[in-house]
């Protein structure tokens, strides 16, 4: 299925080659990207490679304000929001109540305006638009990937499915440490610092175990399946946000990272406003557009019944590896907080995080700027981030009129 491409056509990037050489050290960490506004140039830091994508039919967001009496109970102590926001690093929080705006907040010289960089609240957005890709028959779960993009016969992909790259159990012989400057994923992300072509690297993996046997948290993964993706599509990682952009109604544009080749960060590299990643998650709770029962339907009601549901056993709440996290298990590229499905999350590095509560009809997004040298420091500073969120979105269940 061929789309209009709605991406801004002057590409807003920076000199970039199609090496597949490795970027300097200090360029392949997630630490090396900026989160608040990374297309924007800064003192000592340069703007991440990017594409610009149009928010051309924005409306505005509802709002009805009102105090929200949050208690945090975690880390041995009990905190109201004020707290907890400082000690989780927050850069923004924004709630939603059925569709209506009922708490906003920002770091002092942030605005609604500033555009967050998700990191891994990606992977969520582009679940979202497999989603759509399979509502609308242009791809299934059980497609093979090599059906899609032969390119990837001999490598670790080639006995995986659609369904083992969207619940990261391919199975790949992959280690997820941003830390080690030479490992995989930092030279994955260092193709988007730096240039480089994060396809030839794809190509170059090898598998581990079975696929659907083992759980590994592998943003190539997220890469191979907006590469499936965007061959059944027809539709390049930056026009498929674009059309959605357009169907929800976004209010500014996004930026999209992208690599030597041009190819989307699809696994972490969009960057947009709280209140657009909040619209993002108001689709989620049902599959219609501001999750609203007269919305228009995005995603089948099939999708949205399972997007949430671990398919395995080892990848329900408190089954994956306690270095990630307790409280959440893995689904089709969201962390769900309960076996069911109804309550979602999508996390990204240093604190970007997206709620979605679809019984109570709540969305809450925060977005951090925490430390992220110490593993240990870091999973504190989720666990809390979570702990937090769930009891947001009790206190808005509570203080309805």
């Amino acid at each position: 299925m061929s789309t209009e491409s709605t991406v801004a056509t002057e590409s807003s990037t920076t000199s970039s080659t199609t090496s597949t050489e490795a970027a300097p050290p200090g360029e392949r960490s997630v630490a090396a990207l900026r989160f608040v506004d990374p297309h924007l140039p800064a003192d000592g830091a340069p703007a991440l490679p990017h594409v610009r994508v149009a928010a051309p039919r924005p409306t505005d967001l509802p709002e009805a304000p009102r105090d929200l009496d949050v208690e945090v109970a975690g880390a041995g102590h009990l905190a109201d929001l004020d707290r907890w926001r400082a000690e989780t690093y927050a850069t923004s929080l924004l709630v939603l109540d059925r569709g209506e705006v009922v708490h906003e907040w920002y770091a002092d010289g942030l605005g609604p305006r500033t555009k967050f960089l998700g990191a891994s609240m990606t992977k969520s957005l582009l679940a979202t638009l497999v989603g759509r890709a399979v509502t609308e028959g242009d791809l299934t779960l059980a497609d093979r990937v090599t059906d899609h993009v032969p390119e990837l016969a001999g490598s670790g992909y080639d006995a995986c499915t659609v369904t083992d790259v969207i619940t990261m159990t391919t199975g790949l012989d992959w280690t997820e440490d941003h830390r080690d400057p030479d490992g995989p994923a930092a030279r994955l992300v260092g193709a988007f610092r730096t240039g480089g072509s994060t396809r030839t690297l794809l190509a170059q993996t090898r598998p581990k175990h079975r696929p659907g046997t083992q759980w590994e948290y592998c943003t190539a993964d997220s890469q191979v399946l907006d590469w499936v993706r965007e061959r059944a599509t027809g539709a390049p990682f930056a026009d498929a946000v674009g059309r959605l952009w357009a169907d929800l109604g976004c209010a500014d544009e996004a930026v999209v990272g992208v690599d030597g080749d041009g190819v989307a960060m699809a696994g972490g590299g969009v960057a947009a406003t709280a209140r657009d990643w909040a619209r993002v998650g108001l689709l989620a709770l049902d599959g219609r557009v501001g999750g609203a029962p007269d919305g228009d339907r995005l995603l089948s009601a099939g999708w949205v019944a399972g997007d949430g549901v671990p398919p395995y056993p080892f990848l329900a709440p408190g089954r994956l590896p306690s270095a990630y996290t307790t409280h959440a298990g893995y689904s089709w590229h969201w962390w769900p907080l309960d076996r069911e499905g109804r309550v979602l999350v999508a996390d990204g590095s240093h604190g970007q995080f997206t709620l979605v509560d679809r019984d109570r009809g709540v969305v809450v997004v925060k977005t951090s700027l925490w430390p992220y040298a110490d593993a240990w420091e870091d999973r504190h500073y989720r666990d809390l981030s979570y702990l937090g969120l769930q009891a947001i979105a009790d206190a808005v269940a509570r203080t309805r009129p």
